[in-house]
């Protein structure tokens, strides 16, 4: 008997926290987009410096699918850096010590304009 109220417990401890843990991810996601929309666009002088792509293999009964999200670290004049993530076609078309225009609100990449 009390295995198996210990296992319900268990079930229930483990049941709330995955939940509540999607639910905080949902809440600082929500959030940040929120922040981004907040923040003023702005256009600064940058050099791409580092690029990184990382890709996920998903396995489902049948097949496999992958997804691949692209990251771009750029130097602005004041020499901090930053790191945005990136469209694939954006990150195909930038190469490490490119320089031009970097416009971003907040985290999220606008654009960035080769000079």
């Amino acid at each position: 008997m009390f295995f198996a109220g210990g296992f319900n417990i268990l079930f229930s401890l483990t049941f709330v926290l995955v939940f509540s843990i999607i639910i905080l991810n949902i809440f600082r996601g929500i959030s940040q987009w929120n922040k981004n929309n907040h923040s003023p666009r702005l256009t600064v002088d940058a050099t791409v410096v580092s690029k990184r792509q990382n890709t996920s293999h998903h396995h489902h009964k049948n097949h496999m699918s992958h997804s691949t999200t692209y990251h771009v670290t750029f130097q602005v004049e004041s020499g901090d850096r930053m790191e945005l993530h990136v469209s694939g076609m954006e990150y195909g078309m930038m190469v490490e010590g490119d320089y031009g225009k970097l416009t971003f609100q907040g985290t999220r990449f606008l654009e960035f304009k080769r000079i």
